[in-house]
């Protein structure tokens, strides 16, 4: 049995607030995997959770786009939000793929989920792909990060926190999904550990980690619709506790992350509900 000296993210389970969120995130998961609609049609109901996902960390960073106009669109180029949505839609698409990775190399999916993200628009510049895609950066490599305001922590500390996040996720943990998945989120924002895309690269680590877990298999519950429907000033808020590091913050933070999934939830069980009534 793991000890919370060698499983440190085993005694989050314990702050305030947090076993109650993880028993609501799993009654609610169940919920929906009991739907009937799940038992005929659950790959139209992932299919759509990721495009309602990638719409959902679009919006927290910036493009805010109606769900119609992100289905509508084939041209994700002609300007920065039009990219930005490009990017949660190539990384909602890629996430199912790097889950057999991800207990083995997470730094190596991270690096990936970066790669795809800035796509063939380049870092910044927009002038193709570059030596700053798919690695942490380096001294003098700036941050654009428009949601995430601050000092970033130094390229070496990035390196240090990066490979000891790594370290969790290979050891493995007893500490519940939804406790897991909010840290890496977290830690991710934290470090911003790339030039560009960091808010949309933590929340895909996120997806992945709740699917990888067990908790999700079928990607069916898309927290990234929840921390939108929040809304930005209560994401930074939670995330301001996160960065504290109190027992408070990090447990509003974790509270808030199962928010978001019982939010996504939520919306896959109303297409759950449009496809049984034959409107979707």
């Amino acid at each position: 049995m793991s000890t919370h000296a060698s499983d440190p993210l085993a005694a989050l389970g314990s702050l305030p607030g947090v076993a109650e969120a993880v028993d609501s995130v799993r009654k609610a998961v169940d919920r929906v995997y009991g739907h009937r609609v799940m038992r005929r049609r659950s790959n139209e109901i992932s299919s759509e959770a990721a495009l309602r996902g990638a719409r959902g960390s679009a919006a927290l960073a910036g493009a805010d786009w109606a769900l119609e106009e992100v289905r509508r669109r084939t041209d994700f180029s002609v300007d920065a939000e039009a990219r930005t949505v490009g990017a949660a839609l190539r990384l909602g698409a890629e996430a199912g793929q790097l889950l057999s990775i991800w207990r083995q190399s997470p730094l190596r999916v991270l690096a990936r989920l970066h790669l795809v993200a800035a796509g063939d628009a380049g870092v910044l510049g927009g002038t193709g792909p570059g030596d700053t895609v798919g690695r942490p950066r380096l001294d003098g490599e700036s941050v654009d990060e428009p949601l995430i305001d601050g000092p970033v922590p130094t390229p070496a500390e990035v390196a240090g926190r990066l490979d000891g996040l790594a370290e969790l996720i290979v050891a493995g943990s007893g500490a519940p999904a939804l406790v897991t998945a909010a840290v890496i989120h977290g830690e991710l924002l934290a470090l911003r550990p790339f030039t560009s895309y960091n808010g949309l690269v933590a929340r895909a680590a996120e997806r992945i980690a709740l699917v990888g877990s067990g908790l999700d298999p079928k990607a069916i519950c898309p927290a990234e619709v929840g921390h939108a429907e929040q809304g930005r000033a209560a994401y930074l808020a939670a995330f301001e506790g996160y960065l504290s590091g109190t027992p408070d913050g990090m447990g509003a933070w974790i509270a808030h992350c199962g928010r978001s999934v019982e939010l996504g939830v939520r919306e896959s069980t109303a297409v759950c509900e449009a496809l049984q009534r034959g409107a979707a």
